[in-house]
């Protein structure tokens, strides 16, 4: 951040710390934790999972004060496109899920999860598919869950529900270029998610040849204009997602998509359709596969209904004191 370093006390003034319920468990957790604080421009959210350390969170910290405290890029469009995201459920859950996003005409399916088999994630993606009709866009979204021929396998498996892309299908750029090298006589394009947003060089995968489009996160990535930035010096494609946000984070990444010069696909900003509960009595969920460019502000009355626990604050305010004296240095 170029700008000076709000006083932590000045972060730590506002802040609210939520827990928030959701209707499918996700990454290992069935409710959301997160620090939201306002600034002059608004209100902001960090939200890190939880076994981050403070390196890796500070960058977090550093995307919430830049949003809260500065003026933020011009948009270039009003509403966002978004996708509908499938957990790694059974497919039997598959219409009851996608019932919560409403009219979207894409969907992000996670794959690869650890202790499920490829069967399962054929069923998915095939009740995906079905549920969508052929007019549908359905993506995959490994997590780096494969290594290069057992990506090759699931994507040769995958392939008749005619992906958009696959999304971090293995963990290292040289896997990434491999699998991007062996489908592309399959006309499966490759993404970069975690090679982008946890790299110490993001642009590295560009460099590598080793994706046709980048995801990126307004949180982890350090803000909008450090996004931006990242998106302009790649060349590649890029799309937005969430980081498991809150309505309040979701409007950053609505913005971050809303700044891009062009915006070829739809984004992964709907999940707010995955709680039962929001901290905004208005919550960006989708209408009609979109959401609004719109700063969110939190209700008082449901910040009170789903604030954490007087430890999971105290927790939280350590968690922001560690991160802030690593961006004062």
């Amino acid at each position: 951040m170029s700008a000076p370093l709000p006083p932590v006390a000045e972060i730590l003034e506002t802040l609210h710390v939520v827990s928030l319920p959701m209707s499918v468990r996700f990454r290992g957790v069935d409710h959301r934790e997160a620090a939201l604080f306002e600034g002059p421009e608004g209100w902001a959210e960090f939200s890190p999972f939880l076994e981050y350390g403070p390196a890796e969170a500070a960058t977090w910290l550093a995307a919430a004060i830049d949003f809260a405290f500065e003026p933020q890029p011009l948009p270039h469009r009003d509403r966002i496109g978004v996708n509908a995201t499938v957990p790694a459920v059974a497919a039997e859950q598959v219409p009851e899920i996608l019932a919560r996003y409403g009219a979207c005409r894409t969907v992000k399916v996670k794959v690869a999860e650890v202790g499920q088999t490829l069967e399962e994630d054929v069923a998915r993606v095939a009740a995906v598919r079905e549920r969508l009709g052929p007019a549908g866009r359905v993506r995959v979204d490994a997590n780096a869950g494969w290594n290069v021929d057992e990506a090759e396998r699931a994507l040769h498996a995958l392939a008749e529900f005619d992906l958009e892309y696959a999304e971090q299908p293995c963990a290292t750029l040289e896997e990434l270029a491999e699998v991007r090298a062996r489908m592309r006589d399959w006309d499966i394009p490759i993404a970069a998610d975690e090679s982008v947003r946890k790299a110490t060089d993001p642009l590295a995968v560009a460099r590598a040849g080793a994706a046709d489009i980048v995801i990126v996160k307004a949180q982890p990535l350090g803000g909008v204009r450090r996004a931006l930035d990242i998106v302009e010096q790649t060349g590649l494609p890029a799309v937005v997602s969430s980081a498991l946000d809150t309505s309040v984070g979701l409007g950053q990444g609505a913005r971050l998509a809303a700044a891009l010069p062009t915006l070829d696909y739809d984004c992964g900003l709907g999940t707010a359709s995955l709680f039962t509960g929001d901290v905004a009595s208005d919550p960006l969920v989708p209408a009609n596969g979109e959401i609004p460019v719109t700063r969110v502000a939190p209700d008082p009355e449901l910040l009170a209904r789903h604030a954490a626990s007087a430890e999971r604050r105290a927790w939280w305010e350590s968690r922001i004191r560690a991160c802030h004296a690593l961006l004062d240095t």
